[in-house]
């Protein structure tokens, strides 16, 4: 396949990391068909085919794509073996190259060792979206061991572009920051964080396009970008005009107090995660950490504040916060 035009059928495609990855295989002069439900406030960029149906219902998928034939099926939107095992059946012998969308929270938590590649074993107990992920996986490369199936598994980390703020309370921390009131950052704030703008994984993903010494493989597709906790609060603050007033709470803590960022926060973000991505690297030569997060904070807060009605308070998640700094602040 090489660096030749491919036909490239994006299983969601108005997401965060698929967005960017259009766009990219758009620029490599790649010809994109998306299947999305159709009801994005993404803009579809020209020269797009757009299929509507709902991903998670196998028969609207196989009636949106038909019978049609792509060089690379790239799957956003799967996030159960049902889902990839619904994939399998459908597009066996139809496509040369099946890249999965999982995820760097599937490997082992908390890290026995530094820094995380390809090879680190897959295992989060705290996290039912990791698990899902690697159960995925499983099913995949049980496909390629038994019939070949052209897997390609990519898996980034914590990516962002303008639309999504990166702290436990998103929008919420801005609005807290500005009001000049303390914000809550989990841990001592000292622990490492791999954030990765979406624009850059875009150039890891669609870099494997059509590359028949990915197949059967996995890669990790993160930048090299690891700032601290209280650095990204910081620059969020810069960003947002104030100098923020950071309060440390213990991850078990605010996993108590919030239950909903309980899984994400001690399956992923409570633990310090820097990333080997060398192997990516040897086959995108283009692939690199080209944005910052005191740059991507800014492009953050200057959408955010183009589009007020965007700016979401969690009155709860408020709340929450207040009494998690009154319990620090007891000690």
């Amino acid at each position: 396949m090489g660096d030749m035009a491919l036909s490239v059928l994006f299983l969601g495609g108005t997401g965060t990391i698929s967005s960017a990855t259009v766009a990219r295989a758009l620029a490599l002069g790649h010809r994109v068909t998306i299947v999305t439900r159709g009801r994005s406030a993404r803009a579809v960029p020209d020269g797009v085919t757009q299929l509507t149906a709902d991903l998670f219902d196998p028969g609207s998928v196989a009636a949106a794509v038909g019978g049609r034939e792509f060089d690379v099926v790239a799957q956003f939107m799967a996030f159960t073996p049902e889902h990839v095992t619904a994939d399998v059946e459908r597009f066996a012998g139809r496509t040369g190259q099946y890249v999965f969308v999982s995820s760097a929270s599937a490997y082992q938590k908390p890290p026995a060792r530094l820094p995380v590649d390809d090879a680190t074993p897959l295992r989060n107990p705290f996290w039912q979206y990791s698990r899902d992920k690697i159960a995925c996986e499983d099913v995949l490369v049980g496909a390629y061991r038994e019939t070949g199936f052209p897997l390609t598994i990519v898996r980034p980390s914590h990516t962002y572009d303008r639309t999504g703020v990166p702290t436990l309370g998103g929008w919420t921390d801005v609005a807290r920051m500005r009001a000049g009131r303390p914000v809550v950052v989990h841990g001592d704030g000292t622990s490492l964080w791999t954030l990765t703008h979406a624009d850059d994984v875009a150039v890891g993903i669609a870099g494997l396009f059509g590359r028949a010494d990915a197949i059967g493989d996995a890669f990790t597709v993160t930048g090299d970008h690891a700032p601290t906790w209280d650095q990204i609060y910081t620059w969020l603050g810069a960003a947002a005009g104030v100098e923020p007033e950071l309060v440390h709470v213990a991850s078990e803590t605010i996993a108590r107090a919030v239950p909903e960022l309980g899984p994400g926060l001690l399956g992923d973000k409570a633990h310090s995660v820097v990333f080997d991505t060398s192997r990516l690297r040897a086959l995108v030569p283009g692939f690199a950490t080209t944005t910052t997060y005191d740059l991507g904070a800014v492009e953050q807060v200057e959408w955010f504040d183009a589009h007020p009605e965007l700016q979401a308070v969690d009155p709860e998640l408020d709340t929450a916060f207040d009494r998690l700094v009154a319990h620090a602040r007891a000690f």
